[in-house]
């Protein structure tokens, strides 16, 4: 049998149209989404990460809340750039999400596309080489499957 999901999609902006008047609700709505999404017998919610972007900076809280709440649906992200991250704190973080949500959290991370940010690492976690390694050794602390792209190594 085909498993069977959603991705989140789209920011969150003030538009007198949404029926999403604030970050928060979208971040709640998602959850309400999620929890209607497994009772109709989907597989899946994956969450998207946008830096900057209230209701999508940061998936972890989000991911939590909906593991909370739900029993059988596979949760994650779609995907992290892990230029932007601090390796730690995103397995620590991506830690406690699996753990909240019993082990069913799917971490999909790569290293992002380089045309529109290709200086985007001054700004957050720093140059992509100098953390290789502790990436690798982060994502040695979360129970597979981790999914993520084997052509950010080659960087």
């Amino acid at each position: 049998m085909k498993k069977i999901g959603f991705l989140s999609f789209g920011h969150w902006t003030p538009s007198p149209q949404s029926q999403a008047r604030s970050a928060a609700d979208v971040l709640l709505q998602s959850i309400d989404l999620a929890v209607e999404a497994e009772h109709l017998g989907m597989d899946g919610a994956y969450f998207r990460v946008h830096h900057f972007a209230q209701q999508l900076a940061s998936p972890f809280p989000l991911l939590a809340a909906v593991g909370a709440k739900t029993r059988k649906i596979e949760i994650g992200t779609a995907v992290i750039d892990m230029r932007y991250e601090n390796s730690h704190y995103m397995a620590e973080n991506a830690g406690a999400a699996d753990l909240i949500s019993g082990g069913r959290l799917q971490l999909g991370i790569s290293r992002g596309s380089p045309e529109q940010v290709i200086d985007g690492w001054r700004y957050f976690a720093g140059p992509v080489r100098s953390y290789l390694r502790a990436v690798a050794v982060a994502l040695t602390f979360l129970k597979p499957p981790v999914y993520w792209s084997f052509d950010w190594i080659f960087c």
